[in-house]
């Protein structure tokens, strides 16, 4: 887990989460209702059997005071009975576990959602969560540009393009042919953003827990600023995480579902919609126009977030919630533009970057970087010889990735045959045979 100071997020930024949501001291504080808070403790402990305070504040992550309160509620409704226990240093350890009261009434909250976790977040406040850590702060400069896509080979007119059209908070089309770096640069461009955001394990609307924080999506950070003090009162809430902002990227696999709230019958809990995860984040949607529902379908579902910077949750029933739409959108394809969406709908979209084929000079610099990377010789002659006889000679386009996979085949066929030592003109026409589909049978 890295470990960040303050300085790492924005320190305005940090004081107004702190404002925002501080620790809670009672019940009132965590934006809750008595009888919330006492179910979801009755079913933790109805899941790890008796618990000390020690492990109810791990796992609910709410301060020892606000638990104190929660457990005295349960021990007055007859839930929970208080077992003493011998510590290590000689003093008593409470421990709390269930009556028969409160393993009937755990049975009928289980039945009722299977939500076993952290005390979620009210929806209220990640709302107001959301809007402070917004990341269209507009701060990108050209510099900021150059040094995080540093080493890749773009033309200081497309990284001028992308730095502006972040900058904008609109969302952007990147489009252009199969093998031109459009998914590896555009899943780069989060590190312009590398402030650290907090992130809520779940959140609740009305007595529905949505699980927000997804440990494949958020990296967790360590803040320094939290501790594991039972009595803690200062600090940050901590069921909020500190966590690098996310980017979730999404291909031909993504499906309308994915877009929405999901609840499923059989763990009875709800499921967070994709851009719910990537909120404050970067959301790719790759492959456009490969998924299985139509683009025209897939594309009229972000005209409200997009136009209006807010989305509508659907929770089943007739249930609808509002939330900020704070990401960035990336749409990439392969496909012509005009082939998905009619120009109407392509003015909505902000920024469309072409990405193209390579000049020679641009294809050399990268076929000398994959030489560093992969530890051989870099030849000049070689690449030369690459570009002369097997692209000018069958007409091939130059495409950033076709440097890295020709050498690595080449590499491939020389260790199998025991070889060492720089590569041969003969060993990288042999992986170009290779690795494009040959017609001549036809």
């Amino acid at each position: 887990m890295h470990v960040i100071n303050d300085s790492d997020a924005y320190p305005s930024e940090r004081e107004a989460v702190q404002r925002l949501a501080p620790q809670p001291c009672t019940i009132r504080d965590t934006g809750l209702s008595d009888s919330f808070l006492g179910e979801l403790v009755c079913k933790h402990l109805h899941d790890g059997g008796v618990l000390d305070m020690s492990r109810l504040v791990e796992r609910l992550a709410l301060t020892g005071a606000v638990l104190e309160e929660v457990l005295a509620f349960l021990r007055k409704d007859g839930r929970v009975e208080v077992l003493g226990q011998l510590g290590q240093t000689g003093g008593q350890t409470l421990r709390y576990g269930l009556t028969e009261r409160g393993r009937s009434s755990a049975r009928d909250a289980l039945a009722r959602s299977g939500y076993i976790g952290a005390a979620p977040f009210p929806v209220s406040t990640y709302r107001s969560l959301i809007k402070i850590q917004t990341i269209h702060h507009g701060r990108i400069t050209a510099k900021d540009m150059n040094q995080a896509l540093a080493g890749m080979v773009l033309s200081q007119g497309m990284l001028d393009q992308l730095g502006v059209a972040l900058n904008s908070g609109r969302a952007i089309m990147i489009y252009g042919p199969a093998g031109t770096g459009k998914t590896y640069v555009s899943s780069r461009l989060i590190r312009l953003f590398a402030e650290a955001i907090w992130v809520p394990h779940a959140i609740v609307i009305n007595e529905s827990v949505i699980e927000i924080y997804d440990p494949q999506v958020h990296q967790r950070l360590d803040d320094n600023g939290q501790t594991n003090n039972l009595m803690l009162n200062e600090g940050i809430d901590r069921r909020l995480l500190c966590c690098k902002r996310p980017i979730v990227i999404t291909g031909g696999e993504l499906s309308m579902e994915q877009l929405d709230v999901r609840y499923d019958p059989f763990t009875r809990q709800y499921q967070a919609a994709l851009q719910l995860k990537a909120s404050n984040g970067l959301f790719i949607i790759d492959d456009m126009g490969r998924q299985r529902m139509a683009p025209a379908e897939l594309l009229n579902r972000w005209i409200v977030p997009m136009e209006e910077k807010r989305d509508f949750i659907n929770l089943g029933g007739g249930r609808h919630c509002e939330l900020p739409f704070d990401l960035v959108l990336v749409f990439s394809t392969n496909l012509n533009p005009l082939e998905l969406a009619d120009e109407a709908f392509l003015r909505r979209i902000g920024y469309k970057v072409q990405f193209g084929y390579l000049k020679p000079e641009e294809y050399e610099r990268i076929w000398r970087q994959e030489c560093e990377r992969l530890g051989i010789p870099f030849d000049p002659l070689l690449v030369r010889y690459v570009l002369q006889q097997l692209y000018a000679g069958e007409g091939m386009p130059l495409v950033p990735c076709h440097p890295r996979d020709l050498l690595n085949m080449a590499l491939d066929r020389q260790r199998y045959l025991g070889g060492s030592g720089p590569l041969s003109p003969q060993e990288l026409e042999w992986a170009w045979h290779n690795y494009f589909v040959q017609l001549d049978f036809l």
